[in-house]
């Protein structure tokens, strides 16, 4: 099966695969207005931190279009989910783009959103080949949460390394961590190496440890939501304690970071807002409940990774090493503001 584009503009709306369906089915949601973006964001029918900001560029581009006042807009978009630094950027992007001139250039703003998401496409394909080239062949990857083309504007970030990979004739097998509490790791990452053709099996995300002791790892690797100056990373719940468990193996721990993650005004990890979601998302599956009745969840969708504990990020620059703080100041960031 040939993998759907994250989202695609028709000339007058956006088309965003929404990724609650799958994996049972391919829908794409029909959007005209930016607050139906930002529920698309908010709500999780669009995932992954690239595809996030991509859609938010396309979200201030219709509000442009509808006449929406669009500072509004882009507060609106901004607030549909805190963690994912991508949101931020594209967003300032789209209102450097906007400028101080009356009334607003809508096709301008569609130059702008559509140069954001061919960015993503060429900057995800230089990610995913410094990234192969850490792999030896017969190798064994291990991946939490999804990080696939799906989550990006074009062939993913740690996923896309694994699948590459692949194809390449390196890869033996994928590992795929269940990815707690909305299991994007079994619905998303094993549907689209299924599409691929790619050898996988799911885990639950409990146990990883396991499968390192018995020597099934030769490496961990991850996408990121933000990473901070200091090289901390905020990424789905679940990665700090995979790192925990790859450092106590001695396999590395790679986290695959594009440029517009990482946010050089964040000072460290303790500083990066954790999304709080509904404790619903813990309680029940898929509307079934499976807690007892009453019982208390805390449900923060991000943990914080030290970056002592990460073996190297992979971006579109290369293979960064430690000392990070020195390696992320010294990166050509110019597509942040």
């Amino acid at each position: 099966m040939t993998l759907p584009p994250s989202c695609r503009w028709s000339g007058d709306h956006l088309e965003l695969l929404d990724q609650r369906k799958l994996p049972a089915a391919v829908v794409c949601l029909q959007l005209h207005r930016w607050q139906e973006v930002a529920e698309a964001i908010s709500s999780m029918a669009v995932r992954g931190a690239p595809a996030i900001g991509i859609a938010a560029a396309w979200g201030v581009v219709l509000a442009a279009r509808s006449g929406d006042d669009l500072p509004t807009a882009i507060r609106g978009l901004r607030a549909s989910r805190p963690t994912a630094v991508n949101l931020g950027w594209a967003l300032n992007r789209m209102q450097a783009a906007m400028g101080a001139a009356a009334p607003v250039d809508v096709d301008a703003l569609a130059g702008v959103a559509a140069a954001l998401q061919q960015e993503d496409r060429l900057l995800t394909q230089r990610l995913v080949d410094h990234g192969v080239s850490l792999l030896a062949q017969g190798c064994r990857v291990l991946h939490h949460c999804h990080t696939g083309a799906i989550a990006t504007g074009g062939v993913g970030t740690a996923l896309g390394v694994i699948a590459a990979a692949h194809a390449r004739g390196l890869l033996c097998h994928a590992w795929l961590d269940e990815t707690r509490p909305r299991l994007q790791g079994s619905a998303l990452s094993a549907w689209e190496l299924g599409c691929l053709g790619v050898p996988c099996t799911v885990i639950v995300d409990g146990a990883s440890g396991l499968l390192m002791r018995r020597g099934e790892v030769d490496a961990v690797m991850v996408g990121c939501d933000r990473v901070a100056a200091n090289g901390d990373v905020a990424n789905k719940i679940g990665t700090y304690n995979l790192a925990l468990v790859a450092r106590a193996h001695g396999i590395p721990f790679y986290v695959c970071a594009p440029g517009s993650s990482i946010d050089r005004a964040t000072v460290d990890g303790d500083a990066i807002t954790i999304e709080q979601r509904d404790a619903k998302e813990i309680t029940h599956v898929r509307g079934v409940e499976v807690a007892a009745p009453g019982a208390q969840a805390w449900n923060p969708a991000f943990d914080i990774t030290p970056a002592h504990l990460v073996t190297g990020f992979i971006t579109e620059f290369g293979v960064l090493r430690p000392p990070y703080r020195e390696v992320l100041s010294a990166l050509p960031l110019s597509n942040q503001l």
